[in-house]
């Protein structure tokens, strides 16, 4: 595999679309976390999601973070896109494990339950954008769906899809968004929709060419596709020692004289990648006197 994203417009620019290619980034994530197959499907869904929404932005540092959160045994999903194509996330119960949905597929609906989904985009402006939105399925492409016509009051249709072998390795991965601009006619929308009824599966497709080129003319083409950009995109994490102490700060006293009190080196996580960091005693308590300093400051 060889992931890839091309931005595309359509229809004489009446239809704008992102077809993406993840497989790679999405097996990426599942060997950082260990994610059972449901959990893979799950994170895998919204990763490819997050590159897609995350080329939309156009500063270098803004940055887009996207929430579903439902009272499945999953628990909650975090992704965190950039406008460069680069994604991370992580899943709240990674080793969640569920029997086939009814359609004999990975139930993720199951696994996320009922909730919400929040998109937050960081633009370098006074207040970030948030939108936020309760979830229809819990199987991510329909609640992204129902996300962009109500928050952002853009029709659009999203599909998403990722396959696992019987290993539990990805065997492919990858998704679309299309999206009407306001100019769409209505001869337009009536041929995107006949189009998008003989789309069954994201999957499917990436099994027969595993390329967004072949996925975009299944899904567009007739309708005159050009592309416009492509994009490599990949699971990334940019954490480091530094960024997972600023994390231990905000912990709060109490929690970092209990690590202290057990008298070991300690190991803590990154949520995102799973990458561990060890921090020694001393360590801890120099960390301890930042806490308390930052403490004081607050209180003044």
């Amino acid at each position: 595999m060889s992931d890839m994203m091309v931005r595309a417009t359509a229809a004489g620019a009446q239809l704008r679309a992102f077809v993406l290619t993840s497989g790679d980034l999405v097996e990426a994530a599942r060997q950082a976390h260990d994610l059972s197959p449901v959990a893979s499907a799950a994170l895998g869904r919204l990763l490819t999601a997050g590159v897609m929404m995350g080329a939309t932005l156009k500063g270098e540092k803004d940055l887009l973070t996207v929430r579903v959160k439902g009272d499945g045994p999953i628990g909650g999903i975090t992704v965190t896109a950039d406008s460069t194509g680069r994604v991370k996330g992580y899943v709240d119960q990674p080793g969640v494990l569920l029997p086939p949905s009814r359609a004999g597929k990975l139930d993720v609906g199951g696994a996320v339950g009922r909730g919400w989904l929040q998109v937050v985009k960081d633009m370098g402006l006074k207040e970030p954008y948030i939108g936020r939105i309760e979830l229809q399925t819990g199987e991510i492409a329909d609640d992204l769906t129902y996300y962009f016509a109500t928050s952002e009051q853009v029709p659009s249709t999203v599909g998403l899809g990722v396959l696992m072998e019987r290993e539990n390795r990805v065997r492919c991965a990858g998704g679309f968004i299309i999206q009407l601009m306001p100019f769409a006619e209505e001869g337009v929308v009536a041929e995107l929709e006949e189009r998008l009824r003989g789309v069954r599966s994201v999957t499917e497709i990436l099994e027969e060419n595993n390329s967004p080129e072949f996925l975009l003319e299944r899904l567009l083409g007739g309708m005159d596709p050009v592309i416009n950009e492509r994009m490599r995109p990949e699971f990334y994490c940019n954490c480091d020692k530094r960024r997972v102490e600023k994390a231990l700060i905000g912990i709060g006293r109490k929690g970092i004289e209990e690590l202290i009190a057990e008298g070991e080196s300690v190991e803590l996580k990154c949520h995102f990648c799973n990458r561990g960091y060890d921090f020694t005693v001393e360590e801890l308590r120099g960390i301890l006197m930042k806490a308390a300093s930052t403490s004081g400051e607050k209180k003044q």
